[in-house]
């Protein structure tokens, strides 16, 4: 777990600092408001069996540090188009057959319809959304991964349920540092 907190801290330096002149007022303004809604709405789906062991998911799909590393270096464009696929591939993983998980369907609506909403937004922050191909198709295979590997596998249980919870905590901890460091300095 500490080599993830280490990884985070640095990649969260390295976006903040970076800056970008791409301006979208909804990304100033609400992204991070609705970030933070999301993830405490994620700390609410909690299972009751939170005894998940992560290590196994972690051998069988590895968290893609190496994805926001790349992406940390390259263009605004490319950086707002790989947030906006992260939020699209978590919205597309919560519209699965979640019924074995321990949460209240009002929950994972309106995650997904905050989720959803960011993706929007962000998507028309751009006149045309960039895609770094390799990036897009290595993060696009990641939550294949997590949806066969994990979902499917354990047969949508609550334990392959918590797993997913924690993974979109990982990812949309990291996207909030990423869209900020695309701010427009003023």
């Amino acid at each position: 777990l500490l080599p993830k907190t280490v990884f985070f801290a640095c990649l969260f330096l390295g976006l903040v600092t970076a800056g970008s002149s791409l301006s979208c007022k909804w990304m100033d303004d609400k992204f991070k408001q609705h970030n933070e809604e999301t993830l405490k709405l994620l700390d609410t789906m909690v299972s009751a069996n939170n005894s998940t062991n992560i290590t196994e998911v972690e051998d069988t799909v590895p968290f893609p540090n190496h994805l926001y590393r790349q992406v940390s270096k390259a263009s605004a464009e490319d950086k707002l188009a790989f947030t906006v696929q992260v939020l699209e591939e978590v919205a597309a993983l919560f519209e699965e057959d979640h019924s074995s998980a321990s949460w209240e369907d009002s929950t994972v609506r309106n995650f997904l319809n905050i989720v959803n909403k960011q993706a929007e937004e962000l998507h028309s922050c751009v006149s045309s959304l960039s895609k770094n191909s390799q990036l897009y198709f290595k993060t696009e295979m990641y939550f294949k991964r997590l949806s066969d590997d994990v979902l499917k596998k354990k047969g949508h249980s609550a334990e392959a349920w918590e797993v997913i919870r924690k993974e979109t905590k990982a990812h949309l901890m990291i996207a909030e540092p990423l869209a900020s460091s695309l701010h427009t300095v003023n």
